[in-house]
């Protein structure tokens, strides 16, 4: 692919301040605060009608999805609100009467857009009308959805082959967007369809398929309500799924405890007024975590391995502590993990962790007597390179407890992106399943590619050494979600033309290839015509229920189209309608394609008829118990291996998180509440200890520096915060500190990057 001369932009955005403000953090999740930052945001940008209306059709039976997070809805959703702080965000975002077309980019070019934070890129509003950047042009432009339609088919048919197009996959999508957009990259040629899965959590589904045989978690949501012990580990529910506060409250009403395994502890499982409830609204809240184990950053599996020894030496001296008839019936190499365990000294793993043996053999205590056991998770967990071991981990003490195919027991990775789940479900997947080749051979006529495509890490090596020439994104910000920002930025910039299909101005709309193209398309929250019939799509939730989802409200523009209709437009102008695929009519008619889905991809049946109302569960074997297409017929106890960093001397573990005030690269604010942090982003949270070694103090300016392979990467500007976290471990938030993640540095075998166990330097900045 030819090099282009790259457009003066900002890849980084600004590096000021905005005015940090440092108070006592809020140790209060939810409650009448949370109602009121969800409103003053919902009113800010919808206006009072428009957002109460809207609000209260979210995660609705008859109403729209949420556009947030994946955390499923309860059988009987709250007449009140069944949404968070986070939903009202993501909802206010989206549905702002704020509108960007043609007229505001004549205005401003690409580079001056460029200047702009995250945080004023996404205050811009809502993007009208589809625009085209011109080879050599600093300016969008408007283009017809026709003329995009052929510009981008011409470009495919200019390839040398199809492994030079790379379609991404944000986790917004519906399913029946997913399924469309996958079929035509099969259709094209290609199973470069990397995702956001490869960046969050591709070493969960690894993990899981490799010992359980399902990639995904085993639970429901009324599992949580009875269990005797649940373990959150690595996650943030306070922020990144609030939802879940009131399963983990419901749990503590049945007598159950809560366990928090993380380097910090996070407001939201200190304590919790549940908005929904009377009690809400007054006193100080329910306590829900029984017990924090403050984990040095990535050393869960030393912890676990001190768990699991703790127990063996229970069970050795007591009995029934272990569930050995399900260990003998259901599962494997059990006699070679007991044996693996004693090669490892109790002292030694107790150092690693860094965790009190009073508060582990209080875990301990509480896990030998239960046998209803959940183990949580999220990004914590998956975003180091031991990131599959990790999860490995955690499963083998489920194993051991008996804790999996029954009631309020299992496996629940909390996802992300509402539908990040769903697209995997339908298609969404850069390996090969030859029985879904098969599939789609014998019911939509075609032979799929049989070679691996690129995930997320080998797309951007692909792109950066001129390998791809086309670059489409269905939503998402790829050029702030990835790791190394700059070399990302690099990567991107080399391909011929990138396609994004948005709803709002994000950097990755300024990050391009020789030519752009946005295409706008619908909120989930805005209704979908066809004629005067509304049509819904339908997503999957974390733990595997597929349902409907109807949007409500106006569209921003008429100029807009659904991302189905978008996806089938491009089809049938590549294939100019001569294909066994009759793309033009799945885009009007999603009936059909949820025909399709149901003959494709595993587990989907009469979704168009099963998923009104509540919706339904598509198959899970670890749910049901049931190993026998593993080998053997059991589910797998493995043997992990603890990490080994190797810093070296003055090196610190660095962990990226978001704040409060954001949802994956999406900005809402700059305060970060439950933190104390008001009014900027660029801190970084530091131990007291390794700032006295250092001679820091708070509010002192630093750069922040990884060195791998003989390359340096920097992070300027970023004011420290006292805190309490591990020694040797510091946090800053993403995407700012994402340019400091090396591009070949990721999970084994999951490739996903090691957001959460950066070696990083901190070096003040003199004369500040």
């Amino acid at each position: 692919m030819a090099k282009q001369k790259y457009r003066k932009v900002s890849v980084l955005g600004p590096e000021e301040f905005t005015g940090l403000k440092l108070k006592e953090p809020v140790r209060i999740a939810a409650g009448a605060l949370g109602v009121r930052e969800a409103l003053r945001h919902g009113f800010k940008e919808m206006g009072i009608l428009r957002s109460m209306r809207s609000l209260l059709a979210m995660n609705q039976k008859n109403g729209f999805d949420c556009p947030s997070c994946a955390w499923p809805d309860p059988e009987k959703p709250s007449r009140i609100g069944e949404y968070c702080e986070n939903g009202a965000k993501a909802l206010a975002d989206e549905g702002t009467t704020t509108h960007i077309g043609a007229r505001f980019f004549t205005r401003y070019s690409v580079e001056s857009l460029s200047e702009r934070s995250d945080f004023e890129l996404n205050q811009l509003g809502r993007i009208t009308e589809p625009l085209l950047l011109e080879k050599g042009s600093s300016h969008y432009a408007p283009i017809t959805w026709e003329k995009a339609f052929e510009r981008i088919a011409g470009e495919l048919r200019q390839l040398d082959h199809p492994g030079q197009a790379i379609f991404y996959t944000s986790g917004r999508s519906s399913n029946e967007a997913a399924f469309l957009y996958g079929m035509f990259a099969r259709a094209f040629g290609t199973n470069n369809l990397p995702d956001c899965s490869n960046m969050c959590h591709e070493s969960s589904g690894v993990a899981l398929s490799e010992t359980l045989g399902i990639g995904k978690g085993s639970v429901t949501l009324e599992d949580l309500y009875g269990a005797e012990v649940i373990l959150v580990a690595g996650q943030n529910p306070g922020t990144n799924h609030p939802r879940m506060l009131a399963a983990l409250e419901q749990c503590k009403k049945n007598g159950g405890r809560i366990i928090s395994i993380n380097p910090l502890e996070e407001t939201g499982l200190v304590s919790f007024q549940n908005p929904q409830r009377l009690h809400g609204w007054v006193g100080h809240g329910q306590a829900l975590a029984d017990l924090h184990l403050p984990v040095r950053i990535n050393q869960d599996i030393p912890l676990v391995k001190l768990l699991l020894k703790k127990l063996l030496e229970k069970d050795a001296a007591q009995g029934a502590v272990l569930d050995h008839d399900f260990i003998q019936e259901k599962t494997e190499g059990f006699e070679t993990l007991c044996r693996d365990l004693q090669r490892y000294d109790s002292l030694d793993l107790l150092q690693r962790c860094d965790v009190s043996e009073v508060r582990i053999d209080q875990a301990v205590e509480w896990l030998a007597r239960s046998s209803r056991i959940v183990i949580c998770w999220a990004m914590g967990l998956t975003q180091h390179k031991n990131g599959v071991a990790t999860i490995r981990e955690y499963v083998n003490l489920l194993l051991l407890k008996g804790a999996i195919g029954k009631p309020h027991s299992g496996t629940c990775p909390v996802r992300g992106h509402s539908n990040v789940q769903g697209d995997r479900s339908v298609g969404i997947m850069h390996f090969v399943d030859p029985d879904l080749n098969e599939r789609i051979r014998r019911h939509l006529g075609f032979d799929p590619p049989e070679e691996e495509g690129y995930d997320t890490v080998r797309a951007i090596k692909a792109m950066h050494e001129g390998k791809a020439g086309v670059f489409m994104a269905l939503g998402g910000n790829f050029a702030m979600a990835a790791s190394d920002t700059e070399y990302t930025a690099r990567a991107i910039n080399r391909c011929r033309l990138t396609v994004q299909v948005s709803t709002k101005l994000n950097r990755s709309h300024l990050i391009t290839g020789e030519a752009a193209l946005i295409l706008p398309t619908y909120g989930r929250s805005e209704k979908d015509l066809r004629g005067d019939k509304a049509r819904y799509v339908t997503v999957e939730n974390s733990m595997g229920r597929v349902k409907r989802s109807k949007g409500i409200l106006k569209p921003a523009s008429d100029q807009l189209r659904s991302e189905p209709e978008i996806i089938a437009g491009i089809a049938h102008a590549y294939f100019e309608g001569r294909h066994p695929v009759d793309w033009k009519a799945l885009g009007a008619d999603y009936d059909l394609i949820r025909d399709k889905i149901d003959l494709v991809a595993r587990g989907f049946e009469k979704t168009s008829e099963r998923s009104a109302g509540v919706g339904y569960y598509l198959p899970n074997n670890a749910r049901e118990g049931d190993f026998s297409h593993l080998t053997k017929g059991r589910a797998k106890i493995t043997l992990n291996k603890p990490p080994e960093h190797h810093l070296a001397e003055g090196e610190l573990l660095l962990m990226t998180l978001r704040s409060h005030d954001q949802f994956n690269t999406t900005i809402y604010g700059l305060d970060d509440r439950y933190r104390g942090v008001y009014n900027e982003r660029r801190v970084v949270f530091m131990n007291a200890r390794d700032m006295e070694e250092r001679g820091l103090k708070a509010e002192d300016v630093v750069h922040l520096s990884s060195h791998y392979h003989q390359k340096a990467r920097q992070a300027r500007n970023f004011k420290v915060v006292p805190y309490k976290i591990p020694p040797g471990n510091i946090a800053a938030y993403f995407p700012e500190t994402n340019v400091l993640v090396p591009y070949n540095h990721f999970a084994d075998r999951s490739g996903t990057p090691i957001s959460k166990s950066i070696k990083v330097r901190v070096e003040k900045v003199a004369g500040i």
